[in-house]
């Protein structure tokens, strides 16, 4: 049981909030009067699926499917991550060092550079997604 008092406009209110039935009804008291108030329900929480890592965004980044690539020519993943930025675009010219990409792993943020001179011919991945060790990120022919 839990007691209030109110001061509503100079008069003073004794509040006495009883229990509450299974229906939601509360047995409240005022100034000694009784009264029964329907509460409303409280709604349920919604579960929510969890999710791991981060969402992938949608950018105007063109990816290829990684079915089309030349593997043999692709920057490749040097380990586990989520990609948080893409530097180049499909037919920009690279020279051997320039950040193609921005790979987040272990909290930190690692630039991935060309390996060699050529054109981007393919993006292989969108910003926010999370590639293994060795996935294709960006070709370079």
């Amino acid at each position: 049981m839990k007691e209030f008092k109110y001061t509503i406009d100079g008069k003073e209110y004794k509040v006495t909030i009883g229990d509450i039935d299974e229906n939601n009804v509360a047995a409240v008291q005022v100034n000694g009067d009784d009264y029964q108030v329907q509460l409303e329900k409280k709604e349920e929480p919604k579960k929510e699926k969890p999710v791991l890592g981060k969402p992938v965004a949608e950018e105007a980044t063109e990816a290829t499917p990684a079915a089309n690539v030349n593997a043999n020519n692709a920057v490749k993943a040097p380990l586990p991550g989520t990609i948080t930025g893409i530097n180049v675009e499909v037919g920009q010219e690279v020279k051997a060092g320039d950040t193609v990409l921005v790979l987040e792993a272990m909290k930190m943020a690692n630039n991935i550079e060309a390996e060699k001179d050529g054109k981007v011919t393919a993006i292989c991945v969108k910003v926010g997604q999370a590639v293994l060790e060795e996935d294709p990120l960006v070709v370079i022919e």
